[in-house]
């Protein structure tokens, strides 16, 4: 642990698995370039489900990236979680040599719901077989701690761990507690959030929310703020973040990719969209006010974009709200309408996106949408180049939680 000084919280890593790349780079390309990954859901046991459409990652084998001990022992969502961890941690250049004391690393991750896949099986051979065919690892697989767990185990790191089990918007909850933990004194922390949120049980979990999209056509299944908004499809993935303490970082020579300088967090309560205005206005205010970032100093914003005709006009008026007549003018996209929102993952992904916008000078498009029927300019078709130096990224959960964070560039990663 570190003095008590005032620190300032770096980015220096970023490791993703999403339905559009299966690392950073190939994620970046395929936002930037408004790629739409959606389509027919084709995972074993969905077939008969009125989910028609989501953002499935294919080609993943998780035997490459994680080591068999742990993935007996795992589900697919703690899968993604570990190797997105694997990869941020190598782009941070973290490995034991360069790491102080075990107790100088942290991991915090975020959770929907955990390990629905694993606990699928096992339930079904306990039905069909007894329980003797239960496998001693349905205790823990599931269990919605369970990557920040493996991640840590893996790691050998011993520094403070936590998960935050809440609405999607505690992807950016977990990003502001792991800012918090490195401000107190914790050199490093692995943050970060993944979701599998396809296995039969699960889906038929969430048919229950009104906002899901059961339209067929995976062109027109996910278009946000535009007259035919019908809902959102779901996906798997995120991404993991290193953040640790700006000036450790430059010592060991780690580029300062951005910093987490503000977030706040609201209550609007579950499905809530007309409320969730106020209460999504109120978060970015205390995202603003915590960064002392005025309004017109947002370059970008990352949209939650739910999908629904009352969700996106609350939210597009909430940024009216807050940011005054610069809520009408910044640019806003929504990456996530091209892959689905990945619930905790969803504003994890974001985050990655926002720190890669500002590195390039490129804000990616939304893919798939072109009428847009809300007053925001929502950048469409493709990437528009800009000079980023503050990204605000939101995100609303079904449950109605509201978050935003705000970003800003690394002085080292200056487009």
């Amino acid at each position: 642990m570190s003095g008590q000084r005032t620190r300032r919280t770096a980015i220096t890593g970023i490791g993703v698995i999403a339905p559009n790349g299966l690392s950073t780079d190939v994620y970046w390309k395929s936002v930037k370039e408004g790629v739409s990954v959606l389509d027919r859901v084709t995972r074993e046991g969905c077939g008969h489900l009125p989910l028609r459409v989501a953002g499935e990652v294919r080609g993943f084998d998780p035997a490459t990236l994680v080591e068999e001990t742990f993935l007996v022992q795992t589900d697919r969502f703690t899968h993604f979680a570990m190797a997105a961890a694997g990869a941020a941690l190598g782009d941070a250049g973290l490995d034991e040599a360069a790491t102080d004391s075990p107790y100088s690393i942290g991991v915090v991750t975020a959770a929907g719901s955990g390990g629905g896949e694993f606990g699928q099986r096992e339930l079904q051979k306990l039905w069909g077989q007894g329980s003797r065919f239960v496998g001693p690892y349905q205790s823990i697989a599931w269990f919605y701690a369970a990557s920040t767990g493996q991640i840590s185990i893996r790691g050998g790191f011993k520094g403070p761990c936590g998960v935050v089990a809440s609405d999607e918007a505690g992807g950016l909850d977990a990003v502001a507690h792991a800012a918090r933990t490195v401000r107190r004194g914790t050199d490093v922390v692995v943050v970060g959030a993944a979701e599998a949120p396809l296995a039969p049980y699960s889906v038929v979990c969430q048919l229950a929310y009104p906002e899901l999209s059961t339209v067929e056509d995976p062109a027109a299944a996910y278009r946000p703020f535009t007259p035919q908004a019908c809902g959102f499809v779901p996906a798997e993935g995120g991404a993991v973040l290193v953040v640790e303490d700006a000036d450790r970082a430059r010592r060991r020579g780690a580029a300062v990719r951005a910093t987490v300088a503000g977030h706040a967090a609201t209550f609007t309560g579950a499905s809530r969209w007309d409320r969730s205005r106020e209460g999504l206005a109120r978060a970015i205010r205390g995202a603003l006010d915590e960064a002392g970032c005025a309004p017109e100093e947002i370059d970008v914003v990352f949209a939650d974009a739910m999908g629904t005709p009352e969700a996106d006009r609350a939210e597009a008026l909430a940024l009216a709200d807050a940011l005054g007549p610069h809520g009408t003018r910044v640019p806003v996209t929504a990456p996530k309408a091209g892959i689905g929102r990945s619930y905790c993952g969803a504003p994890l992904l974001d985050v990655a996106a926002a720190v890669l916008a500002m590195e390039h000078g490129q804000i990616p498009p939304t893919p798939g949408v072109r009428d847009v029927c809300h007053e925001i300019d929502l950048v469409t078709a493709s990437a528009r180049p800009a000079e980023l130096r503050t990204a605000l990224v939101l995100s609303r959960g079904l449950m109605g939680s509201n978050a935003a964070l705000v970003l800003r560039r690394g002085p080292e990663t200056a487009a």
